[in-house]
């Protein structure tokens, strides 16, 4: 082979882009995998393989002893992204960080994931993030108790659900007629 052979593979190979894979980790440890992962990647030369660890996670709206709460909750429990260029090096950095318990994919390799995939588990993170939805979820027809707001104690059934906003229409007998109130998720429980 010459030398502009040579030269030509070199570059080749070191401008491979880095990829999105899908890592299997302990159940509630994923912001440890993710943590340690980031600190062997500063400590060891595969790091510079590896371009970003990412946990799925959405914001969620509950309310907890009569107080509305917002708290972070994975959406691929057990699951981490992890962006790198897979190599012999950078595969066995992850592959052996404690909590891992491999890579998803079929055979002894894992298998990318579509741009569009990720694209879209991208998508999802953001929007998420930007607005809470509810950690619970409810059903046109279902029974409601108000836990919040000018009508708490009042029961009624929910008559529409609008899961985008994150609010209800229930139907509340109030004086003896069903009158629609819109509630929030975290105003109602179920009965």
């Amino acid at each position: 082979m010459s030398d502009a052979d040579a030269s030509q593979t070199q570059t080749s190979e070191s401008t491979v882009k880095p990829q999105w894979y899908i890592i299997h980790a302990q159940t509630g440890q994923e912001l440890k995998v993710k943590a340690n992962i980031e600190n062997r990647m500063r400590q060891g030369s595969a790091g510079t393989q590896i371009a970003q660890v990412l946990v799925p996670t959405e914001r969620v709206a509950e309310v907890r002893s009569g107080k509305k709460r917002i708290s972070e909750r994975k959406f691929f429990p057990g699951y981490l992204l992890v962006q790198m260029e897979m190599t012999d090096e950078s595969w066995h950095l992850v592959r052996t960080t404690p909590g891992v318990t491999g890579f998803i994919g079929a055979g002894r390799r894992p298998v990318a994931l579509a741009d569009e995939e990720v694209a879209e588990i991208l998508r999802q993170t953001e929007e998420r993030k930007e607005k809470p939805t509810s950690r619970v979820t409810f059903q046109k027809g279902e029974g409601v108790r108000v836990i919040e707001g000018p009508f708490t104690n009042f029961s009624g059934v929910i008559e529409e659900v609008n899961t985008n906003r994150g609010k209800l229409k229930v139907l509340v007998s109030i004086f003896g007629r069903q009158t629609p109130v819109e509630l929030e998720f975290w105003q109602v429980e179920r009965l």
